[in-house]
């Protein structure tokens, strides 16, 4: 029985000046994502405005067997199929267990590493940059005449702290510790 949760990372390139129609059919896509088997949660991350085209999409389920049948759907190909104008590549993604998404790389036939591994690298991350955001984030707010609040700071360092995990920190530093990572 499958009990771990999995993550599809999903890339779309947009033709400038379609953005707003992808908004719409985003808007289409998600109710129908959301009513699929074992669909935990979804994110949008959207492009710099007139700088980048890229959307990323990650979507969480209960079960690797679930977002397989969600991404493999006839709701979803069609759906895909009616958004295909609007893309400037092809829709692309990767399902990975847990957490793995962050330790793929270029090359998607290296196998996911091991648990441990796994722990002790994004430990070795967030540690640091949690330390990060207590000397040096919330300075900065407290600079900004934004009042110490525990729940706004930690909201505001949290969501900073899993940007930089995810989308900058992680691909480059899996790079750097690979041999070690995937012996």
């Amino acid at each position: 029985m499958e009990t771990q949760g999995a993550s599809v990372v999903i890339t779309h390139h947009i033709i400038k000046g379609k953005q707003a129609e992808y908004e719409k059919w985003l808007d289409e896509i998600m109710p129908i994502a959301k009513n699929a088997e074992g669909f935990i949660d979804w994110q949008v991350v959207r492009p710099i405005p007139d700088l980048t085209f890229v959307y990323t999409v990650i979507i969480r389920f209960d079960t690797i067997g679930h977002l397989r049948s969600w991404m493999e759907s006839d709701a979803r190909r069609k759906l895909i199929e009616k958004a295909e104008t609007l893309f400037t590549k092809k829709d692309n993604y990767e399902i990975k267990s847990g957490l793995d998404f962050l330790f793929y790389g270029e090359n998607k036939e290296v196998k996911t590493p091991v648990r441990w591994k796994q722990y002790l690298a994004t430990w070795s991350v967030i540690f640091p940059l949690s330390l990060v955001m207590q000397t040096v984030l919330l300075p900065f707010l407290r600079k900004l005449n934004i009042p110490a609040n525990r729940y706004f700071d930690t909201l505001v360092s949290t969501g900073c702290l899993v940007f930089l995990v995810i989308f900058i920190v992680m691909p480059n530093y899996t790079k750097l510790i690979k041999k070690w990572l995937f012996k």
